[in-house]
């Protein structure tokens, strides 16, 4: 069975930087992304319905720059829920997971990137900045759509916690 792959890879009127694509979303935090239209499914909302299919998968046929962004995402959804460990309240959970989509990060390129082999790096320190601000824009939207799908009576779900230990590739950001 293959893995489910980005609705968004036959789309070129997106801009590129290294080999990941500036995809729309729908969000009210500030950053580079163009605002989706509020009824379509963005990015995020594809990396969250897919992610308990496609963390169960160790092989990914990469099929176009947005399989790329949906990598990352699933990624760091496992990265959070590896957070959400000690099953925090609601607020708390928000409270951790912000202060994680804040942090550092790594960019492709960064000898820290896990998946170098993958992506390549911004062109220029310009692309760098940009790709910086636009996956801080986007992991901290999904923050807070991941917190609104898993804390159900502000307890975690078990059907999201049951795959905090999967590792989607065997990597980890």
């Amino acid at each position: 069975m293959p893995a489910y792959h980005s609705q968004f890879n036959e789309r070129t009127e997106y801009r590129v930087v290294g080999n990941m694509v500036l995809l729309p979303i729908k969000t009210k935090v500030r950053g580079p992304a163009t605002p989706a239209p509020p009824s379509d499914d963005d990015i995020i909302d594809e990396a969250l319905d897919l992610f308990r299919a496609n963390c169960l998968f160790r092989n990914f046929e990469i099929k176009g720059d947005a399989d790329r962004v949906l990598i990352y995402l699933i990624l760091f959804i496992s990265d959070c829920l590896n957070k959400l460990i000690k099953n925090p309240s609601r607020k708390e959970a928000l409270k951790i997971l912000n202060t994680r989509a804040t942090d550092n990060f790594a960019l492709p390129g960064d000898p820290m990137f896990p998946l170098n082999a993958l992506y390549a790096p911004p062109a220029n320190r310009n692309d760098a900045d940009l790709l910086r601000q636009y996956l801080g824009q986007l992991r901290q939207e999904l923050v807070t759509r991941l917190v609104d799908r898993v804390y159900v009576d502000d307890k975690p779900s078990k059907w999201w916690m049951c795959f905090q230990k999967r590792k989607f590739m065997n990597k980890s950001l």
